[in-house]
């Protein structure tokens, strides 16, 4: 029988709930059921990242013992129990399942509970508040010229001989890319689905790489201050811009930063831009300074060893005054057109300083929103050897969230029932400052995962509960180009086919359509509070704010559910979880279903 109790998802025991703000305080309870008389104290134990432990002594209460923190510092905290007896013998609490606490005898035991103080608020644009975004690889999205005749005149590339054709790479022995193949779209043929697009319901673009490049993921970049040739002009960029904004519409760039291509003008490998251009062609090039050599030429330092990504020194000055100087850097230019937020590539591999320099860029312009590639939780994220403050206020507003697709592929394909996807769900918002976590980008498929539909076995009826989720999660959704038409893929490059225009599936389409329609008419779901019930079939996402409650139920099994009575509650007040009770006493789910409900 457990004679520690705490939970910190409860105000009973800790309040605020989740993250808090420097300078503020957090109070923790903790009930202990030993005789008062045999203990000699109770504390608890709180420690920044690596740094030394600091232990506070908690007053008795009652039953309950309470101590009043102040943090003052931005970081990452952790935190634990401990009943000290008279007889020296020690009690340990710490982290259990979701916000439960767990005892145990032996330090060693202990896992402690993670408590995110942040500097700062990170901004939340009303139009970003709004958002439903739409990733588009441009490649494969869109011929907009009347032939269809494809831009540009790359070397040594080839050409699909039709849309429906499967993508590939076409590799020598040593499975090096050879020729870069390509289906031909661009920013015209963008411009041209802007219809469709509002039509959706969708309201923001976020284009992968358009910058001048070899490949067709153009993540290797020959020239930042270009539009690459086979995407189209500078003018065909800007009247995607000016279009985009006339129909009320946004468009997000990703920025790609920690490393260039190898026959870019800065490098120039091949010696495209001149026999005597560039940092691998000449010692004397202003660009030699940006890259590491350990051999010259031949040898540098790349991104993951890929010869054809050499990094760039982000130390360098002459490097960080050109991507975000106050004037005439690669930020500065497509900003001054009109983009209203950059994506930015590897995140974890460009510091923090450098971030924090291209958030105070954007900083001069109004509602410019700044997302990291970051893979994991970002409020606990150690890369090259320390914590990184993507979530202290200062650089990054949010991060496209990885960690929600994992939980939505991984409950829908029973890999993990709904109690431990609401544990995990719950633990992200716990650990995330709330705008932040309101501001990361919600995927269930990128250009560099499966697509949804083959992540889900091709089972179109749990598409459809993966996309309901997806709208009703906190954070900003984020359609994979495709996704919402049933496109299906596997891996890179299978996920990058061309969209199935004249081949949609529309009664997917029709049923993603009215998810937007149903996010955007509800505060709820755009901007509040989390709550969950679930079961091992039953997944229910409650949002509130102070005006209204609404929840989202899904069953992911292939028989009927009857909600009551096969669920449990994480994060709810008594008399919301009367409430819901009433409501759902006579609630039955059908197979693969879901339903939403105004409470």
């Amino acid at each position: 029988m457990a004679n520690l109790h705490f939970n910190a998802w409860t105000q009973q025991y800790k309040k605020p709930f989740g993250a808090i703000h420097a300078g503020n305080e957090v109070s923790l309870g903790l009930t202990v059921d030993f005789p008062a008389e045999k203990i000699d104290r109770v504390e608890v134990c709180l420690t920044k990242d690596s740094e030394q432990p600091v232990y506070y002594r908690m007053e008795k209460r009652g039953q309950t013992y309470k101590c009043h923190i102040t943090i003052t510092t931005a970081g990452c905290y952790y935190y634990f129990f401990q009943v000290v007896f008279k007889n020296q013998r020690i009690r340990y609490l710490g982290k259990g399942c979701g916000g439960e606490g767990k005892e145990c005898d032996k330090f060693a035991d202990v896992k402690s509970y993670q408590l995110t103080v942040y500097a700062s608020q990170t901004q939340r644009p009303s139009w970003y508040r709004d958002a439903v975004v739409y990733q588009i690889f441009p490649d494969s999205f869109a011929n907009g010229n009347d032939d269809g005749h494809v831009n540009g005149n790359k070397k040594n590339i080839l050409i699909y001989g039709h849309h429906d054709d499967k993508p590939m790479y076409v590799k020598d022995d040593n499975n090096n890319i050879q020729r870069w193949t390509f289906y031909g779209g661009n920013l015209k043929g963008i411009t041209q689905k802007i219809n469709y697009l509002k039509q959706l319901g969708v309201n923001t673009i976020y284009l992968n790489p358009i910058f001048q490049a070899d490949s067709v993921h153009r993540y290797d970049t020959n020239d930042f201050m270009k539009i690459d040739d086979m995407l189209g002009t500078e003018d065909d960029f800007r009247e995607l811009v000016n279009k985009l904004h006339a129909n009320g519409m946004h468009l997000i760039l990703d920025g790609v930063f920690n490393h260039v291509g190898q026959n870019s003008r800065y490098f120039n490998r091949n010696g495209q831009y001149g026999a005597n251009v560039g940092a691998y062609r000449n010692r004397e090039s202003p660009y030699y300074s940006w890259f590491s050599f350990i051999k010259y030429p031949d040898k540098y330092k790349s991104w993951w060893g890929v010869v054809d990504l050499p990094t760039v020194d982000h130390h360098n000055q002459h490097y960080q005054q050109f991507i975000y100087g106050r004037r005439n850097s690669v930020l500065s230019k497509w900003n001054d057109i009109g983009v209203d937020g950059w994506r930015l590539d590897v995140a974890d591999e460009l510091s923090d300083e450098f971030l924090t320099a291209i958030r105070q860029n954007l900083n001069h312009y109004s509602d410019k929103i700044l997302i990291g590639e970051v893979w994991e939780d970002a409020s606990n994220k150690h890369s090259y050897g320390h914590r990184r403050a993507y979530t202290d206020g200062g650089n990054l507003d949010g991060v496209m969230n990885y960690p929600v697709r994992k939980m939505i592929i991984n409950f829908l394909t029973g890999k993990q029932d709904g109690v431990e996807t609401g544990y995990q769900l719950m633990t992200q918002w716990e650990n995330y400052p709330r705008n932040f976590w309101l501001n990361c980008l919600n995927n269930i498929g990128t250009h560099d995962t499966k697509r949804i539909r083959r992540g889900l076995g091709d089972n179109i009826d749990l598409v459809k509960l993966a996309f309901r989720l997806l709208f009703c999660f906190p954070g900003i959704p984020c359609i994979y180009y495709g996704d919402e038409a049933g496109l299906d893929g596997g891996v890179d490059p299978d996920n990058r086919r061309f969209y199935p225009w004249g081949h949609q599936d529309w009664d997917l389409v029709n049923f993603v359509s009215a998810c937007i329609r149903e996010r955007k008419k509800s505060d709820a779901f755009k901007d509040g509070n989390l709550a969950v019930m679930a079961g091992k079939d039953l997944l229910g996402v409650i949002r509130y704010t102070p005006a209204s409650t609404e929840i989202c139920l899904v069953n992911r099994s292939d028989k009927p559910l009857k909600v009551a009575g096969n669920y449990q509650l994480m994060g709810v007040t008594v008399p919301v979880k009367q409430m819901i009770a009433d409501h759902l006493a006579n609630l039955t789910l059908p197979a693969y279903g879901s339903q939403l409900l105004k409470l």
